[in-house]
């Protein structure tokens, strides 16, 4: 019988083994690597407990957890908050260990979840209540990819051209995102994160990270910002403004966001996880792209299985309220709000 794994708390001195490990593991994604920890902690200050797994002194399984606690909405402790992926890298018996120490280190919090892109073996009950679209694409032939949208969908894309829409890309337009993404979010009647967290995220990933702004002239009228992974690039967060809706500047961004994506080699753009059935699944479905579930675990509370949403009935007023506030005020206490809500 193997001995067992000896399992402790990451420093800053194994960064260099952990992004190696991360890079070299068949599983591994930008959202594990470690620049993610140093963002947790410098714009939230959340504890971030991530957890190696050594078998003698060779690195055997890595777990990025990021503590999230809340006065209003409680205490959580995820891999990974804000993402659809985390969850443990290693083998069968790794990912058992890690689990099972994440759930010892989670006993008092609502919740812990582990946010997998595919199973893993562990204790921790698995719950699918998300899903990933993913759209295959032809590497450096956007046209072939855009010849196979439907009719109606190519002219919605032409739509936004036509009208004058342009789509710039880059880390100088992250106040411009920003923009976008705050009123986007309020009109939703949601918190949203703060110019900080896109900057220091966009600093940390360097080119993973896309930042992409269409304009109506020089208006700001819609935003993404997608991160590199493996073969795919994923677009984790979108925005348009409602009052250019009859200009379809989100078809736009989402058509030049793909042909990015084709230009540059990648064989998929994933349009981030949704809720099946959704709205939002249905606008992603569109492109002709395919769902993969999300094989998630937790751990928790009985009656606890998810961190809090807008939608759930006891926030209903609290949504309803937030619609109505100007941005001077939604903008700064949303970023502070956004960070108990992993």
């Amino acid at each position: 019988m193997p001995d067992p794994l000896h399992i402790r708390e990451a420093t800053s001195a194994d960064a260099e083994a952990w992004n190696r490990f991360v890079e070299q593991h068949e599983q591994g994604s930008t959202f594990h690597r470690w620049e993610w920890r140093e963002m947790y902690r410098d714009v939230y200050g959340h504890e971030t407990p991530y957890l190696m797994a050594w078998d003698g002194d060779a690195p055997a399984g890595v777990l990025p957890l990021v503590r999230v606690k809340s006065l209003v909405f409680g205490h959580y402790l995820v891999s990974l908050p804000y993402v659809s992926y985390g969850g443990p890298l290693g083998d069968g018996r790794a990912q058992r260990a890690l689990s099972a120490r994440a759930a010892e280190l989670g006993r008092g919090a609502k919740l812990v979840e582990l946010r997998t892109r595919t199973p893993i073996e562990t204790d921790l009950m698995p719950v699918h209540r998300k899903i990933t679209v993913v759209l295959d694409v032809d590497p450096h032939d956007y046209e072939a990819t855009f010849k196979r949208f439907d009719s109606k969908l190519r002219s919605q894309v032409r739509r936004g051209e036509k009208e004058g829409i342009v789509v710039r890309f880059g880390r100088e337009h992250a106040a411009a995102y920003h923009r976008v993404f705050a009123e986007h979010m309020r009109d939703l009647g949601s918190p949203a994160h703060g110019l900080r967290f896109f900057e220091r995220l966009a600093d940390a990933l360097g080119d993973r990270a896309w930042i992409g702004v269409a304009y109506l002239g020089e208006e700001p009228v819609a935003a993404g910002f997608a991160i590199e992974n493996g073969h795919e690039v994923e677009i984790s967060w979108a925005s348009a403004l409602r009052r250019h809706q009859k200009s379809s500047p989100n078809m736009a961004l989402y058509g030049a966001f793909i042909r990015r994506t084709c230009d540059r080699g990648f064989r998929a753009f994933n349009f981030g996880r949704c809720t099946e059935g959704s709205g939002t699944h249905k606008f992603k479905k569109q492109w002709g792209s395919r769902d993969e579930p999300l094989p998630w675990y937790q751990s928790g509370r009985a009656g606890t299985n998810a961190p809090p949403t807008p939608d759930q009935g006891a926030f209903g007023l609290a949504v309803r309220v937030w619609q109505r506030l100007p941005l001077g005020l939604t903008t700064p206490v949303g970023a502070h709000l956004v960070a108990g809500i992993p």
